[in-house]
């Protein structure tokens, strides 16, 4: 049997094969539009029985299934693979597309919501109904002929970009390595950096250290070697990937003003004004104008302390290191030796008390503690060695959801870090299915028999991904519409994920989660203090640069004209003169390596980040008046945030959770950024 038809548990990683890709999907697609044909064939009256909930199951059988063939494409990309996925997507994309602009079936959800058992059924259901009344009509349902055929050509085309687009950035990544045969060019970096370098050297069959443009190897290289040429050569090959500086073939110049332009397009068929009002659509924020204004706003308060921080730095840099003029590459060494001399702990010394089994018995302790569950080892077929799986259980030793987790880079995966659904709660005839997530990140993996160390940013990083794989997995919600992170406003999405970074800073929490990697010994108090006094260490130049990214995002969905007069470079350069303090070298592409929002989710979208930093940080401080580890804020927050999914507003979830609507004064506080008498 093609393990991928297979829908009776887990999925079947171990087995799943390239070819196994097009029948699969094939079938699915052909089983699906045959029952749509009956559901519209019927004379009867649109039920939820009837109607949406066949409809739902065959849907969520496709989505299964695509799923793990997008997941295994991100975390184990291969030539063949990747063909298997470019070559399906343009049928699976053509098939949503279609769905969404089905006039007959949205005649049925019309008068389905129309009719008396409408008022019958349960707020998750109704919520589900009025979204998808409201996806029909942003799917372009009620366009003519004419326009519903240009709609899915750019549908289609947009998927094949953006896969192109994340295609491009893996492939340029994986490209550049740089080989150093002389250890005096490398003083400065920390021993484990240069024995993962030594060991990826003699996995290529060379001598010397050998370093790459991903992350674990990257960042130290910037932060750590006095080595200023190595710094700029690997800023370069770093900051003009997938550009035109590289290969004709993974440039992704002409890809970006083609995604800018067809979303103009589609919203333009769709009657808004720009993308960024379709995108807005179904988001927590009104208009474009909305978030840009408090984009702005956030950047006028951020900017005092962003220009405190970069004169402090240029001062330091030509004083403490002779750099009389600094440089982008000299920006992350700067700031690591300026934070040393200040708050005397260098980030290396912090990592050595972070081992991966430390930080995970305690990420595990901390929201076992805090809404009362029981997380465990378990078994599953995976598709590489590294990844482990996991249990959830209530403390009466339910199951209630279970995750993998995927922690180490490798040439095969994308970068970053991200979590996904692979099943989602929802209740069958059998009983309540149990949620799945995937949570992927790109640490270092292990050297030898030692456990992997992180950063504290890593750290920072899991309990984000963590934060999102609870939203997915304690959901309480039993219908896939609104279930999890399912019919959360994006513009929310990232409130729990956020929150859970928070306790990164709390001693109550580390003391418990470190041990360092020789000695065993707890994180001392004296040098958790230090941290925390460094905490919001360039908080005013942090807060720019994702207010740049954001506002350069929103500015290009609503209020530019791809293909025009200026190109987005141009337009970057625009908002980086109107917030940024600090400005990049002319050659870098950042835009060419913006995966979020030429092949993610977050076109027009970006934004998020900040907006739902003000939910989450003004959530936290209902733990900071009521105790951290409070199990009872705890169990508000799991049963109005975290267990109602997207049955309703985020915004009456945040006020039922908090009391009140959301404030900005905490994100300020926690950021450093307001000014203290």
């Amino acid at each position: 049997m093609n393990p991928l038809l297979d829908f009776s548990g887990l999925p079947r990683f171990a087995e799943v094969k390239p070819e196994h890709v097009a029948p699969a999907i094939g079938q699915l697609l052909g089983e699906n539009r045959a029952l749509i044909e009956r559901l519209l064939a019927g004379s009867s009256a649109a039920t939820w029985d009837n109607f949406v909930q066949p409809l739902t199951d065959a849907n969520e059988r496709l989505s299964r299934a695509w799923g793990q063939v997008g997941h295994l494409n991100a975390v184990m990309n291969s030539p063949e693979l990747r063909e298997a996925y470019n070559t399906t997507l343009p049928k699976i994309t053509q098939y949503y597309a279609k769905l969404g602009q089905n006039l007959a079936l949205f005649g049925k959800f019309k008068a389905l919501r129309n009719s008396p058992e409408f008022a019958e059924l349960s707020a998750a259901r109704k919520k589900i109904i009025e979204n998808e009344l409201r996806d029909f009509r942003l799917g372009g349902a009620e366009l003519p002929d004419a326009q519903k055929a240009r709609y899915l050509e750019i549908q289609e085309r947009l998927a094949a970009l953006s896969s192109r687009f994340s295609d491009n950035l893996l492939d340029a990544t994986n490209d550049y390595t740089l080989l150093i045969e002389n250890r005096d060019e490398l003083s400065g970096l920390p021993d484990d950096v240069l024995q993962a370098a030594q060991e990826a050297a003699v996995a290529a069959g060379k001598t010397g250290w050998l370093f790459t443009l991903k992350a674990p190897s990257y960042l130290p290289v910037m932060q750590y070697a006095d080595n200023r040429a190595l710094r700029e050569k690997m800023y370069r090959a770093y900051g003009t990937r997938a550009s035109e500086f590289g290969k004709p073939e993974w440039d992704n110049t002409a890809l970006m003003d083609e995604i800018v332009k067809l979303r103009a397009e589609e919203a333009a068929l769709l009657g808004f004004a720009s993308f960024g009002e379709l995108s807005l659509a179904s988001k927590m924020a009104d208009t474009p104008q909305q978030v840009v204004e408090f984009m702005r706003e956030l950047a006028q308060r951020a900017r005092p302390f962003a220009e405190r921080d970069l004169a402090e730095l240029r001062e330091f840099a030509r004083t403490g290191l002779g750099l009389g003029e600094l440089q982008a590459w000299d920006i992350s060494y700067a700031s690591e030796k300026l934070r040393e001399k200040r708050y005397a702990f260098s980030e290396q010394e912090v990592k050595q008390y972070f081992p991966e089994n430390a930080v995970l018995a305690g990420m595990f302790r901390l929201v076992e503690t805090l809404y009362g569950l029981r997380i465990s080892a378990s078994s599953a077929p995976v598709w590489h060695d590294d990844v482990r799986f996991f249990d959830i259980r209530n403390a009466q030793g339910q199951l209630l959801g279970q995750f993998y987790l995927d922690l180490y880079v490798r040439n095969s995966k994308r970068g970053g870090a991200w979590m996904d659904d692979a099943i989602t709660r929802r209740r069958t005839a059998s009983g309540i299915q149990t949620p799945v997530a995937y949570l992927n990140c790109n640490f270092s993996a292990p050297i030898g028999k030692k456990p992997a160390i992180f950063t504290h940013d890593e750290v920072i990083t899991l309990f984000h991904e963590f934060g999102h794989g609870l939203h997915h997995l304690l959901t309480e919600v039993e219908d896939l519409g609104v279930s999890g992170i399912n019919g959360v406003e994006w513009d929310a999405v990232e409130l729990p994920s956020q929150f859970m970074e928070n306790f990164c800073w709390e001693w109550r929490v580390l003391q418990d989660m470190t041990r360092h990697a020789e000695t065993n010994e707890k994180l001392p108090r004296a040098l958790f203090d230090k941290m925390l006094a460094a905490k919001n260490f360039q908080s005013g130049l942090q807060t720019l640069r994702q207010i740049e990214f954001a506002l350069f995002d929103m500015l290009m969905h609503s209020n530019f004209e791809p293909g025009g007069a200026k190109s987005i470079l141009q337009l970057l350069d625009e908002v980086r003169a109107e917030v940024a303090v600090l400005t990049p070298p002319a050659f870098h592409r950042f835009p060419h390596s913006f995966a979020h929002i030429f092949a993610g989710g977050y076109a027009a979208g970006y934004y998020s980040y900040k907006w739902a930093e003000v939910l989450s940080a003004d959530a936290y401080s209902l733990f900071e008046e009521n105790g951290i580890l409070n199990p009872d804020v705890g169990a508000r927050f799991r049963s109005e945030i975290l267990a109602m999914g997207g049955s309703r507003d985020a915004m009456q979830s945040f006020a039922a959770f908090r009391g009140r609507e959301p404030s900005i004064d905490a994100l300020l506080r926690h950021n450093g950024l307001l000014e203290t008498p």
